[in-house]
């Protein structure tokens, strides 16, 4: 079986999408989603209509006190594309101001997990791999960018 990457983050907003704070955020999606789409080894994103998931309704049990909480999943041919594609100088750029427009968070905000190749991972099943990062901490099911596993090994059939 061939396994890809499949990725969640989470962000808790300062003021609310609609907001003028938020307005840069929002202006950088596009270009951004555009980026990732045009990545080595994109596979998936979560979107609506509208090109982009800020609408979805998900992980709303983390928002605490924060106006709203957006949530960014995707799916890789592995690790090492998602990696270069969070380094991108496109990404990087917006990536570097994310202090402006999202509260800081002690729990993680981002599960990574092997998933069988053209798999479409759920909000639910991303709500759930992260709160079993955050209770049980790194392991071959759902990991961090600190703590990285290897896909699945299957052994060949002879």
């Amino acid at each position: 079986m061939a396994w890809q990457l499949a990725q969640v983050n989470v962000a808790r907003l300062r003021a609310p999408i609609d907001s003028v704070q938020l307005e840069r955020f929002v202006r950088e999606l596009d270009p951004v989603n555009a980026s990732a789409e045009a990545a080595p080894g994109f596979v998936w994103r979560l979107q609506t209509d509208e090109g982009n998931a800020t609408s979805i309704r998900a992980f709303e049990w983390d928002v605490g006190d924060a106006p709203g909480i957006i949530v960014n999943l995707s799916v890789w041919e592995s690790v090492e594309h998602l990696s270069s594609f969070v380094n991108d100088v496109v990404h990087r750029t917006v990536l570097l101001q994310r202090s402006k427009w999202f509260e800081r968070v002690r729990e993680a905000t981002t599960a990574l997990w092997w998933v069988p190749a053209g798999h479409v991972p759920t909000t639910d099943e991303a709500e759930q791999k992260l709160r079993d990062l955050r209770r049980l901490g790194p392991s071959s099911e759902v990991f961090d960018f600190r703590h990285r596993y290897d896909p699945p090994f299957d052994e060949l059939s002879t």
